[in-house]
């Protein structure tokens, strides 16, 4: 029975994934930009605290959340796309 139980577990558990491309951080004008390569789903990224435009390049949606653990609901990023993010490093990203 408990081997029936952590089978299922383990069959039902969603492997992670990583999007493909990246998704850069524009900071300040005297800073280089922050790229995160193939970011994994269900991770979540805190930008860095003078952030200023998140601009999605990877090939699936991007969430921002006003806090740098990613709880609750957050603004979809599209493809191809960018958003605002006040400078504060209470921001952070998460793949879909």
């Amino acid at each position: 029975m408990a081997a029936l139980v952590l089978g299922s577990l383990l069959l039902g558990a969603a492997p992670a994934h990583a999007a493909t491309g990246e998704v850069v951080v524009f900071t300040t004008e005297f800073e280089d930009r922050v790229r995160y390569a193939d970011p994994a789903s269900n991770d979540c990224v805190r930008l860095p605290a003078t952030a200023h435009v998140l601009v999605n390049l990877t090939d699936t949606d991007v969430s921002l959340h006003a806090g740098p653990r990613c709880a609750g609901p957050g603004v979809t990023v599209e493809s191809d796309r960018g958003w605002h993010a006040p400078p504060s490093g209470l921001f952070g990203f998460s793949v879909a």
